[in-house]
């Protein structure tokens, strides 16, 4: 079969914690050259479910995404769902599990923000970042800009919101991997070296971890990253080679929210492409995964 020869499998949209809306974000895809791509929101598939609803003859391809934030005691996870059914009950459980985990999540940190640093916003400013489908870390920081608690977002984050310890629930991994499984998709391991802030994960802890994820169901890994090295993507494509799995590409495209641009996954010309990733877009294709 031919393959796509520009994919872009990992992006966020204003529905988690993007910049760019799903409309804007088909058509950055267009403008970019990307003939294959998915929407990947955090905890969410509205994203997904606008993009199938506007797109038209002669737009590129598009696979269903979406990625769970997932922790359990062996440490914290990104789950990527690919192809699936976004009408199944099933990914819908996950998805409502995840965004009653989020919304918790920050109200816990806006009352200990205030408890701990004075930090405040207007009644306004609270309803309507509560009113956002996803908020997160990112809405919050930028509020702190707005009001003159930190220069940056990214000084938020690091000086105040990651500061705040407080106890939370996030979905399970096994709980990830299973709902995308029963709705038909493919569940993969998103930015597979990278953990908790700047925790590197690789070697023995890589081993085991895929051990464990393989045996709830793991499909696939994202070895091709725009935060990779050539070696980092050279140990992953050696893990999923190890372990049998799909191997995906995607630049975790934010927007303005993040210093990364489209397609910038690490690819290089489809002649080289792994059989992993060869695989993995012969059997949507064949499955009827995506969308032509």
């Amino acid at each position: 079969m031919a393959f796509p020869r520009t994919i872009d499998l990992h992006m966020h949209t204003t529905v988690s914690d993007g910049t760019d809306t799903p409309e804007a974000i088909l058509a950055r895809v267009k403008e970019a050259g990307i003939a294959l791509f998915s929407v990947t929101d955090h905890d969410d598939i509205k994203g997904c479910q606008i993009i199938r609803s506007i797109r038209t003859p002669g737009d590129p391809d598009f696979l269903t995404g979406v990625e769970f934030s997932c922790r359990d005691e062996a440490g914290k996870y990104h789950i990527l769902g690919y192809g699936y059914d976004p009408e199944a009950e099933a990914i819908r459980q996950v998805v409502e599990l995840g965004h009653s985990y989020r919304m918790n999540k920050v109200r816990g940190r806006l009352a200990l923000l205030s408890e701990q640093f004075g930090v405040s916003f207007p009644e306004e400013e609270l309803r309507a970042l509560l009113a956002l489908d996803n908020p997160g870390k990112p809405h919050i920081g930028n509020l702190m800009v707005k009001y003159g608690y930190a220069r940056t977002k990214e000084d938020a984050i690091k000086e105040y919101i990651d500061r705040v310890r407080f106890r939370s629930e996030y979905v399970r991994p096994e709980e990830a991997i299973r709902g995308i499984l029963r709705a038909g998709g493919i569940p993969v391991l998103a930015h597979p070296a990278y953990g908790n802030g700047d925790q590197l994960i690789l070697g023995d802890e890589m081993d085991a971890r895929l051990r464990r994820l393989t045996d709830f169901g793991l499909q696939g890994l994202e070895a091709f990253y725009s935060g990779f090295t050539p070696r980092l993507i050279r140990d992953m494509l050696s893990f999923a080679e190890r372990y049998g799995l799909y191997v995906t590409a995607g630049s975790d495209y934010h927007g303005s929210n993040k210093m990364v641009t489209l397609a910038d996954t690490g690819l290089g010309d489809p002649s080289e492409w792994p059989d992993g990733l060869r695989r993995f877009l012969r059997d949507l294709r064949e499955e009827g995964r995506h969308e032509i």
